[in-house]
């Protein structure tokens, strides 16, 4: 089967400026507190269901994966970027980072307790989020937890250059409300909805949905 034309742009793209993505963003989480919250509340809800296995579905480089795992989740990461998982397993050796497409996550029917999208789905475009939002539901047991975090912006970017190298890398921005409708369209309850402002070093607004499968 070809591979679609994003999923490659967003491989090569990712490849070429892992190194400095990873040295830029290593310590973000210490200063985005909005974000460490949402994940600790899913990291709570899956583990007040019993716990079970977590995927980190455009895990990157495993900083949000190695957060998750923080808080004491069975998680795994997925990404289909190998030079991006390259610094993951460098930075996180303690840690399982599979390239794997998010769009296609290889396990049983029912069989994770929880999915974590974090500022991976603005990748996806438009006409794929059904397909992937499906993928999550069956993948997911009944009741199982998603999480998403993303920019809150209703646009399409492209970017051809990133850390000095040249790339073509396309943004898929989507609101909160236009996210939740494609959740709910593949079956998924949104519970929780939480959005901020720019913080110093950003230039887009986030969003966050907390979802029952």
């Amino acid at each position: 089967m070809t591979e679609p034309a994003f999923v490659t742009t967003t491989r090569q793209s990712y490849d070429a400026f892992a190194a400095d993505y990873t040295e830029r963003f290593r310590d973000e989480y210490e200063a985005i507190p909005i974000e460490r919250a949402m994940m600790s509340a899913f990291a709570a809800l899956v583990q007040a269901d019993g716990g079970g296995e977590v995927v980190d579905a455009g895990c990157g480089g495993g900083m949000s994966t190695n957060y998750l795992h923080s808080l004491g989740l069975d998680v795994r990461g997925v990404d289909v970027s190998p030079g991006m998982l390259a610094q993951g397993r460098s930075e996180y050796p303690h840690l399982r980072l599979d390239e794997r497409s998010m769009t296609d996550l290889g396990v049983p029917d029912g069989s994770l307790a929880g999915i974590s999208a974090v500022y991976s789905v603005i990748h996806i475009p438009d006409d794929v989020l059904p397909a992937l939002f499906a993928e999550f539901k069956r993948a997911l047991r009944p009741g199982g937890h998603l999480l998403l975090i993303f920019m809150n912006l209703d646009e399409h970017i492209v970017r051809t250059e990133a850390f000095g190298h040249t790339i073509h890398l396309e943004y898929h921005m989507r609101t909160p409300g236009r996210m939740a409708g494609f959740l709910e369209a593949a079956g998924f309850d949104v519970h929780t909805q939480t959005i901020r402002k720019t913080q110093p070093g950003e230039n887009l607004p986030r969003a966050m949905l907390l979802a029952r499968s």
